[in-house]
């Protein structure tokens, strides 16, 4: 299921509304690409250009946290975006069913992965995990202002 691309403030008008996206999917998964897609509409939506540095850093995020879900939590998850404007933030939450919180992992150069986790708390100001009674919901906040 994939909630559209919208605008849900009660006041489609007002400029400082967030703006909001949301998928959910099945024990099938969901596609990485998808969900790059998606950041990227709701960012140019927002006013971001898809190859300044915030937007391509928002897509790492996603894949990241989309990846790391799909791949160690089998079953149903979600994600959603959010745009709050007069921050200039994106806030991507996800949801998954594996209850194991995320962890750093030692970098090891003859490893294949597990340094995800170490990039999104490189690009994100806010990173954190909140066990649920299914699963758990990791959620990151990423500036979208211009890095000097």
């Amino acid at each position: 299921m994939v909630i559209p691309l919208r605008n849900q403030a009660v006041d489609e008008h007002d400029p400082a509304a967030p703006l909001r996206y949301g998928a959910a999917w099945g024990s099938e998964g969901t596609s990485i690409a998808d969900a790059r897609h998606a950041v990227r509409t709701l960012l140019r939506r927002a006013g971001h250009h898809f190859d300044r540095q915030p937007s391509q850093d928002a897509q790492i995020v996603v894949s990241e946290l989309v990846t790391n879900a799909l791949r160690h939590a089998p079953g149903p998850g979600q994600l959603f975006l959010e745009v709050i404007p007069e921050n200039s933030l994106l806030r991507v939450t996800v949801h998954d069913s594996s209850p194991w919180q995320p962890r750093l992992l030692v970098p090891d150069p003859y490893r294949i992965g597990g340094r995800g986790l170490h990039l999104i708390t490189r690009l994100c100001g806010r990173f954190h995990t909140v066990p649920l009674d299914v699963g758990k919901q990791v959620t990151t906040e990423l500036s979208l202002r211009k890095r000097r």
